[in-house]
């Protein structure tokens, strides 16, 4: 059995969502004791950050393993698999006309069986700006009165992928024919399958109507929800430097990306972990 050799330290972001992780060199293989008290971390506080880790990719791609099989992401299926097909390139510079997640979302939750987190890894950043937030869906399912609460879990909505990342191709002058989109149905209240705490499961991104409804009532009621989760209440803002590390659970979360550093350069990777099927 490998012997522990660190000594992790949690310092909590706010009451509601985050933390911060010391103590801890991602280098290392990992002692079951270490990644057992990570993803008792990661359940706590939704997302979990560390800092000073200058890792390879290769150390990347087994960090996430230590969790759980490994999603290759929609803009990688279908190019040639390898032991990096794991890994998703984060890039923005001077060239980009839009960004990965500059719109609130929770990843992939297009796919039959979402992401179950992710994990990112900046090398570059700009010298101010380009932020993260993240927010509490459980928190903001908690918020909602009674009688929102009853009629959202009756719901399930469509989740499409083809309007977020044809848009993306489209800004960026990209043009990739043999894209196929991913689409789900999901429930809108989702019940974590580890804490058993209730969330929001729609997000401005990805999620296109609710299916019970008219097409103006699920427009009605998808605008009062995905405001009702951007509320600051709900948050925690990561301010990245170089090898800082987000590591957040995309079934009690959603995140936005703020593009505020353009024309800066703003790199690194990103290994996300499989999921299941979301479940009332």
């Amino acid at each position: 059995m490998l012997q522990r050799r660190n000594s992790i330290s949690i310092r909590p972001l706010n009451p509601v969502i985050g933390a911060e992780i010391d103590g801890i060199d991602l280098r290392d293989e990992l002692a079951d004791e270490d990644v057992a008290a990570i993803r008792d971390a990661l359940n706590k506080y939704q997302v979990i950050f560390f800092r000073d880790q200058d890792i390879t990719t290769d150390q990347h791609l087994a960090f996430g393993r230590r969790f759980g099989e490994l999603h290759v992401h929609p803009s990688v299926r279908g190019r040639t698999r390898s032991e990096w097909s794991g890994l998703l390139p984060v890039y923005a510079d001077e060239n980009t006309a839009r960004i990965a997640g500059d719109k609130w979302h929770t990843d992939v939750s297009c796919d039959e069986k979402p992401p179950l987190a992710s994990i990112l890894h900046l090398t570059t950043v700009p010298e101010t700006g380009g932020d993260t937030l993240f927010s509490s869906m459980s928190a903001a399912y908690d918020a909602l009165s009674e009688p929102m609460k009853q009629l959202l879990a009756e719901l399930t909505a469509l989740h499409d992928g083809t309007p977020n990342y044809a848009d993306r191709e489209r800004r960026n002058r990209q043009n990739n024919p043999d894209r196929v989109d991913a689409f789900a149905v999901h429930p809108v209240i989702a019940t974590h399958p580890t804490t058993g705490r209730k969330t929001i499961y729609v997000n401005s991104t990805f999620t296109v109507r609710i299916n019970e409804l008219s097409e103006a009532e699920s427009d009605a009621i998808l605008r009062f929800v995905f405001a009702h989760v951007t509320r600051p209440d709900f948050q925690c803002r990561f301010s990245w430097r170089p090898n800082s590390i987000a590591f957040w659970d995309n079934r009690a979360v959603q995140h936005y990306a703020v593009w505020d550093y353009y024309p800066a350069k703003r790199s690194g990777y990103r290994v996300t972990i499989r999921g299941d099927r979301p479940f009332r």
